[in-house]
């Protein structure tokens, strides 16, 4: 891996992830890794990265483009047999105890997902990944190997990651290393708030990033090119939507995808809000009509989910109805095209009430990315927070405000009402905590966790 720990000799952009699978590697009790996560997120990218750098040998074979791996995961699934067939496959041997096994897009064998019950059971010394971008689309519920998995997803690039690509490092140093009780200079701040906007409008998808980058020293050329990647990824997912979910049900699932925007656009000061069944699909206003649709977007990892709960009490989940949440593109640049926002208008930071939800795109990202991985909105009569966040065992409201204007009305009713220590808001001012405020600048989203709780492990 190059010394910048960007890029390694093959030019791939390295993934904070990266991290959680070498510690898989060394656990002593590890089962085959199952790596879950959108299409065009790099999940084939970082397994071979992982392989090449930690293992003497990788051999990786895909379900989807080979048809010929269905005649040997067809027949015995002894992983001793699959192992043996697999060797003649590739024309090369396989060291058990020393190289990696890569099964990639294996939602598309069955057969080959429920071997890894047996890899576990029968041949654990073998490290085997597996990665899956339409994962409970195709597959029943009988054919996971339930408890005979570790799990993982892998997310867009968050900002983090999209600073590491750019060679940011003054400002990846600088928020690493933020303290709440540190003050950033204005040219610190309008810096990495600059920084923020290009992410806004690139997002984290591997392919995106890497034509900014190559393009990023014009920037008009860069981000023309940023929405061309775009909107041909739109297509894919479209056609993937079209491929795999039957002709009714994916012009449902198109509609809904699409629609997004259009409904998180829909209030006046621009924040999020929840989701109406009766404006996507004519003449389809039930929630029990587009629950299918609305599963398979979740399986392709295509959309966050947040359930809107009507309570600040802990569990969050025991207050939350499965018909009443906010949808959110997994992809914040993917939004933005969806949303058919020049770069120059997101740029100006002046597109009226897209700014509030874009904002909270962002959050809920970078949140998924650091381990959040339920996140609820509140709303009681007229109250509406953008986030709930549980810290040792309280209830913390969560505001985010797109812009320099946070008066926080929502939040301290929250505050008041379940007696939570602090309330935190997210907006375009500079970091300042008080005893019962924490405002962040948008961009430290993804260091919450840390900020918070001080014993966490410091961002990787």
């Amino acid at each position: 891996m190059a010394k910048n720990g960007i890029f390694d000799e093959n030019k791939d952009m390295k993934r904070i992830l990266l991290e959680e699978l070498v510690r898989w590697k060394e656990k002593a009790d590890r089962k085959p890794l199952l790596l879950k996560g959108a299409r065009q997120v790099g999940k084939t990218t970082l397994m071979q990265q992982f392989g090449k750098t930690y293992f003497p040998t990788v051999h990786a074979v895909n379900f989807e483009k080979d048809a010929g791996l269905s005649k040997i995961f067809g027949e015995n699934l002894d992983p001793r047999y699959l192992i043996r067939d697999l060797e003649f496959y590739l024309k090369r041997s396989i060291d058990v105890h020393q190289d990696l096994l890569i099964l990639d897009e294996i939602q598309a064998n069955p057969r080959a997902l429920t071997s890894l019950k047996y890899f576990a059971e029968e041949l654990p010394q073998l490290a085997v990944v597996a990665a899956g971008s339409l994962l409970g689309v195709y597959l029943g519920p009988t054919s996971f190997p339930v408890g005979k998995v570790d799990l993982c997803t892998l997310y867009p690039m968050n900002f983090e990651e999209f600073l590491l690509a750019l060679e940011d490092h003054r400002s990846l140093e600088l928020l690493r290393n933020a303290k709440q009780t540190e003050q950033f200079s204005d040219i610190i701040h309008e810096h990495l708030f600059e920084q923020l906007k290009h992410y806004f409008i690139v997002g984290g998808l591997p392919e995106v990033v890497k034509t900014f980058v190559e393009e990023k020293n014009s920037l008009f050329t860069a981000f023309n090119k940023v929405r061309e990647k775009q909107n041909a990824l739109i297509e894919t997912y479209l056609a993937d939507i079209a491929k795999h979910s039957g002709k009714v049900n994916s012009m449902h699932i198109a509609r809904i995808w699409q629609s997004i925007p259009a409904q998180l656009a829909r209030t006046q000061d621009g924040t999020g809000t929840k989701f109406k069944f009766r404006e996507v699909v004519p003449g389809v206003d039930r929630y029990s009509r587009l629950v299918g649709a609305l599963d398979w977007l979740e399986a392709a990892k295509l959309i966050i989910k947040v359930p809107i709960v009507n309570s600040g009490e802990l569990p969050f989940a025991a207050y939350a109805s499965e018909t009443v949440f906010k949808l959110y593109p997994f992809d914040i640049g993917i939004l933005g095209t969806l949303s058919n926002l020049s770069p120059q208008t997101i740029l100006s930071y002046d597109y009226g009430s897209y700014k509030g939800y874009f904002a909270e795109n962002f959050i809920a990202q970078e949140f998924l990315a650091r381990n959040i991985h339920t996140l609820f909105s509140w709303q009681e009569k007229q109250a509406e927070v953008e986030f709930l966040y549980e810290s040792e065992g309280k209830a913390i409201p969560i505001e985010v405000k797109s812009g320099w204007v946070t008066h926080a009305k929502s939040a301290q009713i929250f505050t008041d009402k379940y007696h939570s220590p602090y309330r935190i808001i997210f907006s375009a001012n500079k970091l300042h905590c008080s005893l019962k405020i924490h405002r962040y600048p948008l961009y430290l989203a993804g260091w919450l966790p840390y900020q918070e709780n001080p014993t966490s492990n410091s961002p990787p």
